[in-house]
C-alpha cells in the first residue's frame, strides 16, 4: 500500500559503468511503498551506455549529474550529501535492488526514536540472476562494540542506510579510502561518540555480490582496514584492542596471499552463514519479480538536469 503522509527522502546512487543494472535499482525506488522522495543519480566517469540510461528517465524526482570525472564512492557519496534536498537521506547500489517496504520500514524508526540517526537493514544475497541465495542480520541482542568494529562486524550494511542528513554532514566520509570507507566512517564516527545506529533485521536490501569477494578487492580491504586502525581508531579505541586487530589483519592479509582458493571460499561462505527458508525465499522472488516488472518513465537519451 501506497504511503504518502511520510516525510520526504533524498535517495542516493553513485553509479560507474552500471549499464546492465542500474534500471533496475532505479525500479526498486519506483517499486517502494513510501513514494515522498527524490532521486539524485550521481554518474562516476562511467566508460559505458550508464549516464545515457540514466538520463533517459523522465521524472521531475529524478536528477542527474555528472562531470566526467570519476573519484571514486566515497567523493560521491558526500556529494550526494550536498545535493539533497530532504533532512532523510537514504542510499543505494547501482547493481542491487531493496524491498518495497524498506524505505518505509526505516523511516517509521527514525520518526519514533529521535535518538536514532541511522537505521540499517538485514541483507539477502542474489546470484548475478538474481537468485536469492543466503541472508545475513544481527542478533537481536546486538549492539556496537569497538572491538566489533575493528572486526568489520559493526552489523552496519552500508548500502542499506537511512539516515538523517545531518549526520552525514556531521560525518563526512574520508575521500582518500578507496575501500572500505564505511567501515572507516564508522570508527570516526565512533571515536567521536556519534554513531547511533538501529537494526532492522529483515533482510530488506538484495545485493548481487557473485563477483564482490577477489583476492584483489580483500587485500585492499585488508590494506584500508589497516590505515583506520592506525588513523582514525582513537578515542574508544585502547591500545589493545587495536593490537590484537591489526594482528588479525596481517594474519587474514597473508592467508589471501597464501592461500587463496580457500580463503575466498571462507569469505564467501561467512556472507552467507544463514540458508533462506522456502516461503522467505519466496517472498522475495515475488518481491524481485514485482520490482522488475516495474515499467519506468523513460524518454529518448540525452536529457540532462
Amino acid at each position: 500500500m501506497i504511503n504518502n503522509n511520510q516525510p520526504p527522502i533524498s535517495i542516493g546512487i553513485s553509479f560507474y559503468n552500471a549499464e546492465l543494472t542500474l534500471l533496475d535499482a532505479v525500479r526498486s525506488i519506483f517499486a517502494q511503498t513510501h513514494q515522498n522522495w527524490e532521486l539524485i543519480l550521481v554518474d562516476d566517469g562511467s566508460t559505458d551506455r550508464s549516464l545515457e540510461i540514466a538520463q533517459s528517465i523522465n521524472d521531475p524526482r529524478v536528477r542527474i549529474y555528472s562531470d566526467g570525472e570519476n573519484l571514486r564512492l566515497a567523493a560521491r557519496l558526500n556529494q550526494i550529501t550536498k545535493l539533497a534536498k530532504y533532512d532523510f537521506l537514504a542510499r543505494m547500489d547501482a547493481d542491487d535492488l531493496i524491498s518495497p517496504v524498506r524505505l518505509e520500514k526505516q523511516i517509521n524508526i527514525l520518526l519514533s526514536q529521535p535518538d536514532v540517526d541511522l537505521v540499517t537493514t538485514g541483507i539477502c544475497s542474489l546470484s548475478d540472476d538474481y537468485k536469492p541465495v543466503g541472508f545475513r542480520c544481527v542478533t537481536e541482542e546486538h549492539v556496537i562494540t569497538a572491538n566489533g568494529l575493528l572486526s568489520g562486524a559493526s552489523g552496519i550494511v552500508h548500502a542499506s542506510l537511512l539516515g538523517r542528513r545531518d549526520w552525514f554532514v556531521r560525518n563526512p566520509y574520508k575521500e582518500s579510502m578507496l575501500k572500505s570507507q564505511d567501515t572507516n566512517l564508522w570508527v570516526r564516527s565512533y571515536s567521536k561518540n556519534d554513531l547511533s545506529v538501529a537494526f532492522l533485521r529483515e533482510p530488506l536490501y538484495y545485493y548481487r555480490e557473485d563477483g564482490n569477494v577477489t583476492k584483489k578487492q580483500l587485500l585492499l580491504a585488508y590494506e584500508m582496514g589497516r590505515h583506520t586502525i592506525l588513523a582514525d581508531a582513537k578515542a574508544g579505541f585502547n591500545l589493545s584492542v587495536k593490537t590484537r586487530k591489526l594482528i588479525d589483519n596481517l594474519i587474514k592479509t597473508l592467508a589471501v596471499k597464501l592461500f587463496t582458493k580457500y580463503a575466498l571460499k571462507l569469505a564467501r561462505n561467512r556472507r552467507n552463514a544463514e540458508l533462506l527458508d522456502v516461503l522467505v525465499k519466496e517472498s522475495i522472488n515475488n518481491e524481485i519479480s514485482f520490482i522488475r516488472s516495474i515499467a519506468l518513465p523513460l524518454s529518448a537519451p540525452g536529457r540532462k538536469v
